[in-house]
Formats: structure tokens, sequence, C-alpha cells
């Protein structure tokens, strides 16, 4: 099989029958890493560095306009053809859909595990990753901490209302883990992690959170997940 998409003139599969993976640890990048594993889908990962604008290369822009990670090129696509796709949440619904996995067929429990993957992507992760830098990249510095506490107080408040959801649930559907528990693991994760925010979001009062990420975690799909990409 040859793989004629642009991408693979600067990143070369040397798999081209998996799926292929472009992606970096961001807490983004490592939701596709922890489904892929967690489903047991044959693929090859490629390590695009950010820092070194990897991710404004004309080839991956080929892949994703955007011009962010992570993004995927499966070539048994739906109905035998590539499949090019962007969009982590995109992403965790179409793996789901491929393998069956992680996301019910039930039509409402299906809807509602969507509503948490959208909630994740249009609250926790933008304000989770504005509290990552104003309290340790550059906006750290800046002496107006409004814009930090401003930030830290909404990432509170969505720390709230996981924790109320998870009162009673194992995970965030209830019983069954599933792409929104994956969508959010990395971002918890890194607030209290790598962005050093443990204290200005008073995570520690968040029992059901903790208890929630501590499962997560131990996951050896998630830990794997967490490494895909990695240097």
């Amino acid at each position: 099989m040859t793989l004629t998409h642009p991408i693979f003139t600067r990143w070369p599969a040397r798999y081209p029958d998996r799926l292929q993976l472009f992606s970096l640890p961001t807490p983004n990048g490592v939701k596709v890493g922890i489904m892929l594993e967690e489903t047991g889908l044959a693929y090859e990962p490629h390590r695009i560095d950010i820092m070194a604008n990897e991710n404004h290369d004309s080839a991956f822009l080929a892949l994703n306009p955007n011009g962010k990670i992570p993004a995927i090129y499966d070539p048994d696509g739906p109905n035998g053809r590539p499949q090019a796709l962007f969009e982590s949440g995109a992403i965790l619904i179409y793996l789901a859909d491929k393998t069956g996995q992680f996301l019910s067929t039930d039509p409402g429990t299906r809807y509602e595990t969507i509503q948490w993957l959208m909630w994740q992507m249009g609250g926790v992760g933008p304000m989770f990753g504005q509290v990552g830098f104003f309290n340790k990249f550059a906006g750290k510095a800046y002496e107006d901490k409004r814009p930090r506490d401003r930030y830290a107080n909404e990432s509170a408040r969505l720390l709230g209302v996981l924790d109320e959801r998870l009162a009673g649930r194992d995970w965030v559907m209830g019983a069954d883990y599933s792409i929104a528990d994956i969508s959010l693991l990395g971002w918890v994760r890194n607030l209290i992690g790598f962005y050093e925010a443990r204290e200005i979001v008073g995570f520690d009062r968040f029992l059901h959170v903790q208890m929630w990420l501590d499962r997560g975690l131990a996951r050896p799909a998630v830990q794997r997940g967490l490494e895909v990409t990695a240097a």
C-alpha cells in the first residue's frame, strides 16, 4: 500500500496499512493516544514538534488546515476509503464508531456522552489552558492578576460541575468508561501537574474528581497513551 497524501512527504509511513497519528502529548494530543491504546487499533504515531513550528509545515497543513494537533489519517476509512480527520473530539467519536467501543449505541446515552465531550472541548480545555498560560507561562509575569483569577475561578466552577456529576459514579457516564472520560483525563491531570494550578483552583476540595482521576490514571492503556509521541 502506498499513501499519497502530502503529509507523508514530510512524515513517511513505515506501516502504511495502519492508522496514522500526528500528535504530541499535550492535553488534547493524549486524548487520541489514550483512545487508540484503549481500543487496541493498530496505529503508527508521528511526533509533531509544535515548538519547532512543525504544525505549520505545508505538509501538516494539508492534513489539518487549522495547524493544530492531533490529526489522523486512516487508510481504511468509511466504505474502505481513506479518511483524514482533525479536532480531537471528532477523532474520538470517529474511533468510537469505527471500533464500537467507549460510546454507547443507545441514542440517548450516545448523545449524553457527546454532550459531556462537547462540554470538555468548549469549557474545560479553553479555561484550563488559560490558567496554564497565566499561572505558569508568559502570563505569570503579568502584575495584573485579574485575568489569571478570572480563569482560575471559572476552572474551579467547571471542576465543581464535574465533581457533582461524578458523585455516586465511577465514570462520567456512570459504570461505563467512555470518550467523555478520555477527553477529560489529560486536562485535569495537566491542571494540577504541568500547569501547577492545584492550589489556585482549590482542587483538593473536589473529592469525586480526585478519585475519578486516580481511577483513570491507573488504567494501563491510559498510562501508555500519555506517552504516545513523547520525546
